[in-house]
């Protein structure tokens, strides 16, 4: 517990350093672009993303690494700093956290609640605006959803804003029955 506190703390000081910045220069949409870009690449390589978690890793080899793969996918600027400074200081681990970290900052400077929705497939273009305008309704303010598409959910949506989840998973349903089920029998 008090590694993911001190991993969040990181985190929330690296991420409002790099907002500072980029409020300051004007370029708060070209590093929240970046950083989803980045993000995206996390996701997508397990290498990278051994690369960021693991410690066996040298600094000199994680800044160079990050240095080229910042080169590669077209981050500059900014991020392309922020990202190797990250590295220089041995803090990649929490990257991921950073960038969450910044997202909420970012919307919260520009008066949008951020919503996590996960759901069973990917939502339609008028899925989405549909949800979007439900959950303006419900937060009182305008949404941001961030999607991850999770099959084993069956279907159904698992909605966090906040503080507050709303889950209306198949899985989640399911599930329940199954335990009625097994206290009933």
């Amino acid at each position: 517990m008090a590694k993911s506190s001190r991993t969040s703390g990181v985190a929330s000081r690296y991420a409002q350093s790099l907002f500072d910045i980029a409020l300051e220069s004007k370029s708060l949409a070209k590093v929240e672009e970046q950083l989803t870009a980045f993000e995206a690449l996390i996701n997508e390589s397990e290498d990278l993303r051994r690369l960021i978690g693991s410690p066996v890793f040298s600094t000199d080899e994680q800044l160079r690494a990050i240095t080229a793969i910042a080169e590669k996918a077209g981050l500059d600027g900014l991020v392309a700093n922020f990202l190797k400074v990250v590295a220089s200081n041995r803090r990649l681990f929490a990257v991921p956290g950073m960038i969450e970290a910044f997202r909420a900052i970012a919307a919260e400077h520009k008066g949008v609640v951020a919503a996590d929705v996960t759901s069973a497939f990917k939502l339609t273009a008028v899925q989405e605006r549909e949800l979007k305008a439900t959950l303006k309704d419900v937060a009182g303010k305008d949404v941001e959803i961030n999607m991850t598409v999770d099959p084993s959910l069956l279907g159904g949506l698992i909605v966090k804003i906040g503080s507050r989840q709303i889950d209306t998973s198949l899985r989640t349903k399911l599930s329940s029955m199954k335990l009625a089920l097994k206290e009933v029998g």
